[in-house]
């Protein structure tokens, strides 16, 4: 449990609601911070301004999935109060304060350090990526439905990269039916490919196995789909992006072209915000009784 152990939830959308309901299964105490025009109300966390906290009790910060703006402001769906969160706000927690974010970027990883307080990245965790892959995948098989006018079934799909999204992903296509190929550059994962059925392609040989593609999905968070690449495509091919901002497609060059690219990142918290939020809930809250326990070993 997380009896009396001070929380702070700012910001987020429908998959921060999921980790404050673990938190106060936990009995963890709440303060939520850009909330404010939440109806839901939860009996055990408190909605409060940023200036209203004191920071000196907050032993855990949670940042929505997206962390900060490179200006330190923090979106919230449910708040018009402009959030943002410095260095001080950091210096100001307790030593053993840690910090929760989705993803990261320059500014919170500096303010972070120049607090000396410890960041968690969710998402560059192998649990949290593999878990997410499922609505993602799910989420990508609606979008190619969506905006195509054939079956899956064996259709001439391409994906890009072969991590724990593009895995999964693969997997879906080929279960239904289509023919599916899949570029990367190591070659252990390329053998991997092969393995599992999937026809493999050296990435730097992309340009010579497109001409017949009717779905690209990329996973990979560089410029891949070039376009020398798109050039080789047929119009008709859909692209559909699943690397974080900017993607990795010219998307300027794939409109010149008439070929349709769709840039998805964060497909969980659009097509299943219950299900990405109670993985990052399960997972975060794993940690937290982790630390609490180390933090009751040392003090005993």
């Amino acid at each position: 449990m997380l009896t009396g152990k001070h929380v702070a939830v700012i910001g987020g959308d429908a998959r921060q609601l999921e980790v404050i309901r673990k938190l106060i299964e936990l009995d963890a105490k709440i303060s939520l911070i850009g909330f404010d025009q939440l109806d839901e109300g939860f009996v055990g966390a408190t909605k409060v301004q940023l200036s209203q906290v004191d920071f000196s009790t907050i032993e855990a910060i949670v940042l929505p999935v997206s962390g900060t703006s490179s200006e330190g402001e923090i979106e919230t769906i449910f708040s018009n109060e402009k959030i943002i969160l410095n260095e001080n706000h950091l210096k100001a927690t307790p030593k053993h304060c840690t910090v929760f974010s989705g993803i990261s970027n320059e500014y919170l990883k500096t303010i972070v350090q120049a607090a000396k307080r410890k960041l968690v990245e969710l998402f560059e965790r192998d649990d949290v990526a593999i878990y997410n892959s499922i609505p993602t995948m799910e989420g990508t098989l609606m979008m190619v439905i969506q905006n195509t006018d054939i079956t899956i079934h064996r259709s001439n799909i391409v994906i890009l990269g072969f991590g724990r999204v593009g895995m999964s992903v693969a997997r879906a296509f080929h279960a239904l039916g289509a023919n599916v190929k899949v570029a990367a550059r190591e070659n252990h994962l390329l053998a991997r490919v092969y393995e599992m059925g999937f026809q493999p392609i050296e990435l730097d040989q992309l340009a010579n196995e497109v001409s017949n593609t009717d779905v690209c999905i990329n996973t990979i968070p560089a410029r891949v789909l070039t376009a020398t690449v798109l050039a080789k495509m047929p119009t008709r091919c859909l692209i559909i992006d699943l690397a974080s901002k900017p993607g990795g497609t010219d998307f300027r060059y794939a409109e010149k072209r008439g070929i349709k690219a769709m840039l998805a990142p964060g497909l969980p918290g659009i097509v299943a915000p219950k299900t990405a939020g109670q993985i990052i809930a399960n997972v975060l809250s794993k940690l937290l009784l982790e630390e609490q326990n180390n933090i009751e070993e040392e003090q005993s």
